[in-house]
């Protein structure tokens, strides 16, 4: 059975990270940071010698300019992109567009932090991290894992809490551990598919 790799990116700096604002499903730009970090994740992955056969991403556009630029640098603009709302970033209902401090002065730190760092309880009309996995996980074994069996490289460009679903996931990381794993912006996770077997590779 031929091998096959699967890389996942958090998208790279959007307007509303800059500004400390909690973001969600709306569709705030790249910065000019943001840019870059894509433009070296692409540089860093043909470097060394990554290709793609697929691309999935979200419907927000930070994470699909950052997968097109990405395969732009890799000279691989004209593979096949599935954009898919089961990818998008975790939902934060109320919280969406309020800056983080103002949020803690509004509900206290205890309870923001409650909202952002527990794995099932979601903010005012949003979701809970286990919330995201319950729509993120069945997508990606329904579509992503039968063409890592095929043996296709995958290029997943999405979010903080969409990856960290997926992290949780292939890792075999607890709900209690997931809260605290940071996925960077920009940064290629990369992991090796064989024999139904998904091993990290940095």
């Amino acid at each position: 059975m031929k091998s096959s790799y699967l890389v996942l990116v958090r998208h790279g700096q959007s307007e509303w990270n800059k500004k400390n604002l909690f973001t969600g499903w709306k569709d705030p730009k790249l910065t000019p940071r943001g840019v870059d970090e894509a433009i070296k994740a692409g540089k860093e992955l043909k470097k060394a010698g990554y290709s793609f056969d697929k691309m999935f991403t979200s419907d927000l556009f930070r994470a699909q300019d950052t997968g097109r630029i990405i395969l732009e640098q890799m000279n691989l603009a004209s593979i096949e992109v599935i954009k898919d709302v089961s990818l998008n970033e975790r939902n934060y209902g109320d919280l969406a567009g309020l800056n983080k401090d103002e949020a803690r002065k509004e509900w206290g730190e205890d309870q923001v932090h409650i909202w952002r760092r527990s794995f099932d309880v979601p903010p005012p009309g949003g979701e809970s991290l286990k919330d995201t996995a319950e729509r993120v996980l069945p997508y990606f074994k329904e579509n992503i894992i039968p063409e890592l069996i095929e043996g296709l490289d995958i290029l997943v460009a999405a979010h903080g809490n969409s990856l960290r679903a997926l992290v949780m996931e292939l890792e075999e990381i607890s709900s209690e551990e997931i809260v605290e794993l940071e996925i960077s912006t920009g940064v290629p996770l990369v992991y090796k598919f064989e024999e139904n077997k998904i091993e990290r590779l940095n």
